[in-house]
């Protein structure tokens, strides 16, 4: 008589994938941990969204799945412990050696010289769609840095630049960039309520006069 195994439904990747779509992060994390073969299963939906802050996964972690994070957030509590060299290979190593979609650096403090070398990696990537650098202090030199990056990066839907001292000439960049956008038929949407713009010297720019200041224009 021939005896029959029949498979167990964990046992599928199929199965464990469903799963794995209605977890949370610990449960996700607990699963991984089974086996070889439930990782291979719970860790891609564990590293999808990835938030790097005092609570989360660590800095070795992060670079190790790289490849898998969708969508990146540094918040402030990881963020203000890495050096300028950690915070540079962390985000390089993420834009240039995965598929991120979104990165969200909001309250960071990124200021000038962090807003430049943010430049320089992101023009090794090319599938991101937004951008979150909302309140970072970034000056004129890290916005023109930026806006020369993000025209590189035909994917980009959103660029949130509110609240940065970016300065006449930041918002110049910008308004070439927004040009650039247009012009390749994009669908952009460039939240760029910045902060110490002089209006009347970017007038015919109207594009990002819009952008600049809703709707009535100041006096």
């Amino acid at each position: 008589m021939t005896k029959t195994f029949q498979t167990h439904p964990l046992d599928l990747h199929e199965i464990r994938s469903r799963i794995a779509s209605s977890l949370g992060v610990k449960d996700l994390a607990s699963c991984a941990r089974v086996s070889q073969d439930w990782s291979d299963s719970f860790t891609p939906p564990l590293y999808n969204s990835v938030v790097l802050s005092d609570h989360g996964p660590s800095r070795e972690c992060i670079k190790r799945n790289k490849h898998l994070i969708k969508h990146l957030k540094i918040h402030w509590s990881a963020y203000k412990n890495l050096t300028a060299a950690e915070e540079d290979e962390l985000i390089s190593s993420v834009m240039a050696n995965s598929t991120p979609t979104t990165l969200n650096l909001r309250d960071n403090s990124i200021e000038n010289n962090r807003g430049q070398a943010l430049a320089e990696a992101l023009t090794t990537n090319s599938t991101l769609a937004s951008l979150d650098l909302d309140s970072n202090s970034i000056g004129p030199n890290g916005a023109q840095a930026l806006a020369e990056a993000v025209k590189t990066i035909s994917t980009l839907t959103t660029l949130n630049l509110s609240c940065n001292a970016t300065g006449d000439d930041g918002a110049q960049a910008l308004s070439e960039a927004l040009k650039t956008f247009e012009s390749s038929g994009g669908k952009s949407i460039i939240e760029s309520a910045i902060c110490s713009v002089d209006y009347k010297k970017i007038s015919s720019h109207t594009s990002l006069l819009a952008l600049l200041f809703p709707s009535p224009f100041p006096d």
